[in-house]
């Protein structure tokens, strides 16, 4: 995983990319302290949700899990 740093000065607010189980995704620091926001795109479908937490790293993982659930439906769906 080689994660992307986009910073932002608006409020100190920032996004990181990154690649989960080749699945580009975003996590991004909202304007709300402690609330995150999440995207990613499998095939066709953007899937974008919000995680609370104060831990940057919390909200990454977050983000994975959510990734590795999507994955395995699609699986669901092709076997």
């Amino acid at each position: 995983m080689t994660p992307i740093m986009l910073w932002v000065r608006e409020g100190e607010s920032w996004e990181m990319t990154m690649n989960h189980r080749g699945i580009e995704f975003t996590v991004a620091k909202t304007a709300i302290p402690g609330i995150w926001q999440w995207q990613f795109r499998i095939g066709d479908q953007i899937k974008t949700g919000r995680t609370e937490t104060k831990i940057e790293l919390l909200a990454i993982r977050r983000a994975q899990l959510r990734i590795d659930r999507e994955l395995k439906a699609i699986e669901r769906k092709t076997a």
